[in-house]
């Protein structure tokens, strides 16, 4: 019964700033510079687009939608460190200074 209160009322604010977290912390794993950069940037543009969303069918959408980016995430983050390079320039410098 709880399980479908809380499916028709959409997720909590602590719920979806947990998944934003969740994805940021992920994201952050990946060994690949323009891999990580790119999911970081791509994850705060979203949550900012969306922060002022009312609709709530929306929001469940927008959260259903980064549950599944997650999944995806830890999923290739996996797959990425099975198969790491040579760390960029970029990121070689950065840790020089």
């Amino acid at each position: 019964m709880i399980d479908l209160i809380v499916k028709t009322m959409g997720p909590s604010r602590d719920a979806i700033l947990s998944l934003y977290r969740n994805l940021i912390r992920e994201s952050k794993k990946w060994d690949s510079y323009n891999y990580r950069m790119y999911a970081l940037r791509k994850i705060q543009h979203e949550f900012k687009e969306n922060r002022q969303l009312g609709d709530k069918e929306k929001v469940k959408q927008c959260y259903k939608k980064g549950e599944e980016a997650l999944t995806i995430i830890k999923r290739q983050v996996t797959l990425g460190s099975l198969y790491s390079t040579r760390p960029l320039i970029i990121e070689t410098k950065s840790k020089l200074t």
